[in-house]
């Protein structure tokens, strides 16, 4: 039989789950359905999504050998730390949190709820941002391996990129419909990842010594490497983490963790591999998209391109969930997902809602800039400040002085480097817009 502990004031009660009457919130997405593999499997998806081949570019050459890999590996213990804190929420008071907002909302009251929602909704969008800039990169380099005719131009393949991003959100109602999926997109992380390590063996066997020093100034040197902090955090945390929870058959607590530890055990490893490879075939010269420095056969390139594109489509749709199954649950979308009236809903909300992921894209193609003005303005808040101070504030009567002094240090540490981070982020954006124009083709 599978208990819980339910936190309801200064006593706590153990009770059987399966019989407890937790309060749900009402949404038009499915939960308690999916297994704790299948979690794991989104989480996986999420950290060796396409991102992963721009890591030895924008983590390993900023921080170099020494801080790049006890980075990586500081930024791993400290972000499942961090989401186990909020898994173990979940059933806060009684209640299944299946929002990160509902979670701040329920211990902080409704600004907090609000404030959240801002916070999220900046994170996935700007990670989704990210994910369409990544799609257009690796189809203009599929392409230009046949057609280096400058015809066609980044933006371009970004408009494509957010269409068909469009035409998998319409078909794929919830996270849960993913199911199949989730398997397609292992299958092409596998692929553009190994291609991507065999090349850069093939080519790092065959280099002369590379140079490994951090590029640039004193000054830039110190914003690339606060920048590329942010980049670490960003690598291992979705800042939906109760969302997927929700998805989470009984016991929802247990379930959950088995698969954080997956995630942060055997989801880490493909990454960890490509990251330090890449960066030692090409040094600091690795580019932000590593198939861009990879030199073999044009198929292997060009399939491992195509497989990197559609994996970006569908790991975009984990990330663009809650905004679905916000709009979703407003409108009373129920029923079957091919009803005339809920498909016209989707084609007309979810393809207006990407249609400016797409425009913004488009706009600011610096994905590196990104994925470090994401660390910094929600990444840090919500997974490091935000879940530190509420197991804080849930568990108080329970925590030791030392316990609360821990959590203290980890909420000032992030809150010094989330705005170190933002600053980092702003200015790097600030020197690119400088050196490229609007529409950029990179």
């Amino acid at each position: 039989m599978n208990t819980i502990e339910v936190d309801s004031g200064p006593n706590t009660k153990v009770f059987d789950e399966e019989t407890l009457g937790l309060d749900v919130p009402e949404t038009a997405h499915q939960i308690s359905t999916d297994s704790w593999f299948q979690a794991g499997f989104v989480l996986t998806t999420g950290i060796n999504s396409a991102y992963v081949l721009g890591y030895s570019g924008t983590v390993m050459v900023p921080l170099s050998w020494i801080g790049g890999v006890i980075g990586l590996l500081l930024a791993t213990a400290i972000s499942l730390y961090a989401n186990t804190l909020i898994a173990k929420l979940h059933l806060l008071g009684g209640k299944r949190h299946i929002r990160y907002r509902d979670l701040a909302g329920f211990i902080y009251g409704k600004k907090a709820y609000a404030l959240t929602w801002g916070l999220q909704y900046v994170n996935l969008f700007m990670i989704n941002t990210g994910y369409i800039i990544l799609a257009g990169q690796a189809l203009k380099a599929a392409y230009v391996l046949f057609r280096d005719d400058s015809v066609m131009k980044l933006p371009y393949f970004i408009a494509i990129a957010g269409f068909v991003c469009a035409l998998f959100a319409i078909g794929i109602p919830h996270l849960s419909a993913l199911r199949a999926w989730l398997g397609v997109s292992t299958v092409l992380s596998l692929v553009y990842i190994i291609a991507a390590l065999v090349l850069s063996l093939k080519d790092g066997i065959k280099a002369p010594p590379r140079d490994y020093s951090i590029p640039g100034t004193h000054i830039s040197k110190i914003f690339t490497t606060i920048g590329a902090s942010a980049n670490l955090v960003f690598a291992f945390n979705t800042g939906m983490l109760p969302e997927i929870q929700a998805t989470v058959r009984k016991p929802v607590v247990e379930n959950m963790l088995k698969a954080l530890y997956f995630q942060f055990t055997a989801g880490v490893l493909p990454m960890y591999a490509v990251t330090f490879v890449g960066y030692w075939a090409y040094g600091n010269s690795t580019s932000a998209y590593l198939l861009n420095n990879v030199n073999g056969p044009v198929w292997v390139k060009a399939f491992a391109n195509i497989c990197a594109f559609l994996q970006s489509v569908i790991a975009l749709h984990i990330f663009a969930s809650p905004m679905y199954e916000y709009l979703d649950t407003r409108f009373g979308i129920k029923g079957s997902a091919f009803k005339i009236q809920n498909l016209t809903f989707r084609i007309t909300v979810r393809g207006g809602y990407l249609a400016v992921n797409t425009l913004v894209s488009a706009l600011l193609p610096f994905l590196g800039d990104f994925m470090s003005l994401t660390g910094a303005i929600s990444t840090f808040p919500l997974t490091f400040i935000l879940a530190n101070h509420m197991y804080l504030v849930a568990k108080k009567d329970k925590l030791t002085s030392s316990q609360k002094l821990w959590h203290w240090l980890n909420i000032c540490v992030f809150g010094f480097l989330a705005v170190a981070a933002l600053i980092s982020a702003l200015r790097l954006i600030a020197v690119d817009s400088k050196t490229y124009h609007v529409f950029a083709d990179l």
